[in-house]
This record gives structure tokens, C-alpha cells and sequence, in this order.
């Protein structure tokens, strides 16, 4: 049976992030990959309104879906999306952040949190990997959360990220058909997805470039001071990512990432590292709403809020 490949798309029409993805796409076609694509703006996507329905239900036990399924086009993609072997997406960024009509896309997801689902036994598990590509006209200074905003939309879909790169310094259309480097780049990635498919699921690794980001775990190159966790953990440094704990320590006088012996209890690139954050949600979310109290001391409170409004524009 054939690899399936999907490409999803965020940018204009025949410009920098379809042509870096197709480039990706025709070498997974070489290897005799069956290869999908679309363009996000072909489709209707609604913003989450932040009902928490399913995650409720998750929580419950139950797989309630998205009260938005019926509305427009995200259970249709979604569909096709988690039926493939690999997905690579292209993205444009706007200012630091990859483009708003992916967020609004990713941030639908979380009904399908293979994680969360996974572990009600609603659905089966399936093994999936991801390339990302993210395009923009300035340097890393003027992206430097495009690549890492993806990663962090990779986990609710159980994509396993195994190649990334960055398209720098090409803001005009079609821009980067000047860059013959950038073109061999986004092939070899769809080179390395085909690999990675066809290596046994133990065995997959980070295919990407060897010394790319700060976090050994998931290639990000973003580190934030940790803080005290829910449950009590905590650790000097995380990656913003993944989550993966550990310390800075000079080496050779140079500074490095080093995750510590419980590093990656809660690493979110792994269903049991994401499942942990379904029992903070089902302690939090849960706690509010089994005791009675806190919805009468809420229902009490919101008034105030509810009579009060300003004037508009």
C-alpha cells in the first residue's frame, strides 16, 4: 500500500509557502507516495468560541465532537488529515507567528486530541509524522516564533515532527524560485518524510538539520524559566515546546540545554507526556464544576460584570 502525504497550505496562490510545499510534495511523489494537497484558504473555518464541550466530555469519558462540526470545514479536512502516514505544512509568517488562518485552523483541534481520546478508548492509535515549513521575508529575528508556533500546534494530532525549516528573506511572490537552495531544501525535505515513514516507528527520529534550536528533544529554539507546575513539579529551565525540563550548563564556553533524569515526564510530543495534561484538566476544569459552590458564588459575582457596559465605536 502506497505512503500517503498530505500538504497543507496557509499562503497565496502559487507564491513562496504552495511552492516550497509542492517542491516537498513532488519528491514524496518520486518515491511513489499517494500525495494530497490543499490550500486552507479554499475552505470555510470558524474560530474556536472556547465552549469546552469536548474537552468536558473528554474528561467524562465521552467523544462529543466539535459543536462546530456541522458549520463548516474543519471535520471535512480533519477527516482526510488524520487518514495519512505524513503531513507537511506550509505556512507564511506574520509578524513573528505563523499566519492567522492556520491558528484558526489548529486551534480548532483540540476536539480531535489523539492524546485525550486515546486514552478514553474513543479512538485507536495511529503514528503520524510532520514536516513544517515556514516562510517569511525577513531574517529569524522577524520569525522567530514562526517554526515553534507550528510545533506547538503538532502535539493534538499525535504529529511526530521530524524535519523543519525556515524560508528567510523572501517577501516578495514567488520570491524564493530565486533561491535554487531553498528549493533543493524543501525536496530533501519531502525526501526525509518518505524516510521517516518507511523506518519503523521505535526507530524514527529527527531527520532535520543536526544542531538546530536549543531543545535536544524537539529542535525548538525557545527556552523559558520554569515555574511551579499544577502538581507540584518544576523545573529550572523548560523548552516552550515540547516542555522538556532540564538547566543551562557552559561546554566549551558555550551555552547548552541539558533536559534533566525527569525531563520529559509531561514531553508533549508523546501521547503519555500529553495525556498528563488531561488530568490537569479533569482536576481543574473537573474540580469547577463538581462542587455546586463555585457556580453559585460565580452566579452571585457575574452580575456586576453582566449590567456593566461602555461605549463602543
Amino acid at each position: 500500500m502506497a505512503i500517503k502525504v498530505m500538504g497543507v497550505a496557509a499562503g497565496r496562490k502559487d507564491s513562496n509557502s504552495e511552492i516550497l510545499l509542492k517542491e516537498a510534495l513532488i519528491a514524496c511523489e518520486e518515491a511513489g507516495a499517494e500525495v494530497t494537497m490543499i490550500n486552507l484558504r479554499d475552505y470555510n473555518l470558524m474560530d474556536c468560541i472556547g465552549c469546552t464541550s469536548c474537552t468536558i466530555g473528554m474528561s467524562q469519558g465521552k467523544n462529543v465532537g466539535c459543536v462546530l462540526d456541522a458549520k463548516d470545514d474543519k471535520k471535512k479536512i480533519m477527516e482526510a488529515l488524520l487518514n495519512q502516514d505524513a503531513v507537511i505544512y506550509s505556512v507564511p509568517t506574520y509578524d513573528l507567528m505563523p499566519a492567522s488562518n492556520y491558528l484558526t485552523f489548529a486551534q480548532r483541534s483540540l476536539s480531535y486530541e489523539t492524546a485525550f481520546l486515546e486514552t478514553i478508548g474513543a479512538i485507536e492509535h495511529r503514528d503520524r509524522v510532520a514536516g513544517l515549513i515556514s516562510v517569511g521575508g525577513s531574517t529569524r529575528a522577524w520569525q522567530s516564533m514562526a517554526l515553534e508556533g507550528l510545533q506547538a500546534t503538532m502535539f493534538t494530532t499525535d504529529m511526530k515532527v521530524v524535519d523543519m525549516m525556515l524560508a528567510t528573506r523572501v517577501p516578495g511572490p514567488s520570491q524564493v524560485l530565486l533561491d535554487d537552495e531553498l528549493i533543493a531544501r524543501a525536496h530533501k525535505m519531502g525526501e526525509n518524510i518518505i524516510k521517516a515513514v518507511q523506518t519503523p516507528v521505535e526507530e524514527r527520529g529527527w531527520l532535520g538539520e543536526e544542531n538546530m534550536g536549543w531543545c535536544p528533544n524537539c529542535h525548538s529554539n525557545a527556552l523559558v524559566l520554569g515555574e511551579m507546575q499544577w502538581d507540584g513539579l518544576h523545573y529550572p529551565i523548560e523548552c516552550q515546546v515540547c516542555g522538556a525540563g532540564g538547566t543551562l550548563k557552559e561546554e566549551n564556553g558555550k551555552w547548552k540545554f541539558v533536559i534533566q533524569k525527569d525531563g520529559l515526564l509531561k514531553d508533549r510530543t508523546t501521547v503519555e507526556g500529553r495525556a498528563k495534561h488531561l488530568e490537569e484538566i479533569a482536576h481543574t476544569q473537573g474540580g469547577f464544576f463538581a462542587n455546586p459552590e463555585n457556580r453559585e458564588i460565580v452566579a452571585k459575582k457575574i452580575t456586576r460584570y453582566k449590567e456593566k457596559t461602555f461605549k463602543g465605536i
